[in-house]
């Protein structure tokens, strides 16, 4: 098993394929099954702004498109354009994504150093009996 800062440094090393002439904001994400497959995605924009996909879901949707059905933690990495970064918290579509394939006890990591269960991002979150 990756460590929550290994899992973090492969965020920050996805934001590097990040598509986003519009905001110049680079984002990565990675994300760990139950299973210890480990998916990544970037933040890719587009000129019409809503058909934008977060990092967070494409990596997801990998996981999702390879089989996987459940997530164990998530890392984010925002890459400003001055090549700073800041602490990101995951948009609310990002964080309902991950509440479908994830308990609320499992892990955002937004930087090497933190790492929150996902109630404490999405106390609420929208569920359907399946």
């Amino acid at each position: 098993m990756t460590t929550n800062r290994e899992l973090f440094d492969l965020a920050t090393a996805a934001a590097d394929n990040a598509y986003s002439p519009y905001s110049r904001v680079r984002v990565g994400a990675a994300v760990e099954t139950d299973q210890g497959m480990i998916y990544t995605g970037c933040n890719v924009e587009n000129a019409s702004y809503g058909l934008t996909v977060c990092a967070e879901r494409v990596a997801i949707f990998s996981m999702v498109a390879d089989g996987g059905r459940a997530l164990q933690r998530v890392a984010v990495c925002v890459i400003a354009p001055d090549g700073g970064s800041a602490e990101p918290v995951p948009c609310g579509a990002c964080l309902q994504c991950i509440a479908e394939f994830a308990d609320d006890d499992a892990l955002v990591i937004t930087s090497a150093e933190i790492a929150r269960p996902l109630k404490a991002h999405l106390p609420l979150p929208f569920r359907l009996d399946k």
